[in-house]
């Protein structure tokens, strides 16, 4: 009986140390093996839906990656009104990012839909 239950607790432990050491290689706490980093400097993001731009105006530190997501159910751009970037068209589902290194005001426009504007304000 004894003998039985130093195999018990022997089995026990082991498992144990498989269920750790299993977690470590890419364990869900980041997806396994999908993890991909966060991008440097701040991240911020706006959704392009119900044409309109979501939020309308965003305030970031310089040093700032933001990314637009289209949402909606058409094509459009995120385009600079100062031709500082061009996103290109958007179509459903596509994203487009812009790093924002210096400060000052961005304002920016659907070049598809006139009346879609927005402003990115860097500090």
């Amino acid at each position: 009986m004894k003998n039985n239950l130093s195999h018990l607790v022997v089995t026990v432990f082991m498992v144990s140390v498989f269920a750790l050491v299993s977690c470590g290689k890419g364990g869900s706490s980041y997806g396994g093996n999908n993890y991909t980093p966060p991008p440097v400097g701040n991240y911020n993001a706006v959704s392009i839906v119900n044409m309109s731009f979501s939020p309308a105006t965003l305030s970031v530190t310089a040093g700032t990656t933001v990314t637009w997501t289209n949402n909606d159910n058409m094509t459009h751009t995120v385009t600079s009104d100062g031709g500082i970037f061009d996103s290109g068209n958007l179509a459903a589902g596509k994203t487009f990012s812009k790093l924002f290194a210096t400060t000052g005001s961005f304002p920016y426009h659907c070049a598809i839909h006139a009346g879609m504007t927005g402003t990115i304000t860097v500090k």
